[in-house]
């Protein structure tokens, strides 16, 4: 059982301590990964890696408890609230400019969506939304792999499957998005 998992438990069940260590162990990590992924990106200097952790934070746990069942759920739900948070940042920004350029999405060089545009992510929003109707568990993938910045490995953890099937999952995953993209006449 891991650190994360033994403290969400011991949060659900009150314990008075078990609240404050789940944020010093999960921030920590969180911010780690949100830090490397933004480390080169000098484009994006108004979005920094602690607000991006700080935000996903009040969404996951806010004034109360936190109620996650193990490290998986809770990884899963800060994939869906970074998700939301940059979703709703770019659409934000999407609508003070309206326009932009359609660019190219090499879906294997965005490795988390801090480094995307506004334009790219709304498309994947778009299409991943389209994709979990079809192939939940490939949409989760995605989730944790442009959203978290996991890799295979991580997702398998957190996923509970084996390695084989997370990159399984990914090259479909990547697959379907790059044809859905290229079939929206906007070209990618």
């Amino acid at each position: 059982m891991s650190d994360v998992t033994r403290l969400l438990e011991a949060a659900e069940r009150g314990e008075p301590d078990a609240a404050e260590q789940l944020l010093n162990v999960v921030y920590a990590e969180l911010h780690r990964m949100a830090e490397q992924k933004l480390s080169g990106d000098a484009g994006n200097r108004t979005f920094q890696p602690t607000a991006l952790v700080h935000d996903a934070w009040l969404q996951l746990v806010g004034d109360g408890q936190p109620g996650f069942a193990n490290r998986a759920h809770f990884f899963a739900a800060a994939a869906k609230a970074m998700r939301r948070i940059l979703i709703d940042r770019a659409r934000a920004r999407r609508a003070e400019k309206r326009g932009g350029g359609v660019e190219h999405i090499d879906l294997d060089s965005v490795d988390v969506a801090v480094n995307a545009n506004d334009t790219t992510l709304l498309r994947l929003d778009e299409a991943l939304a389209k994709l979990a109707g079809l192939d939940p568990s490939a949409a989760e993938v995605v989730r944790l792999r442009f959203f978290v910045g996991l890799k295979n490995d991580e997702m398998a953890e957190v996923l509970k499957i084996s390695e084989r099937t997370a990159r399984r999952h990914w090259i479909f995953a990547r697959a379907w998005l790059y044809d859905e993209l290229q079939g929206d006449g906007r070209g990618i």
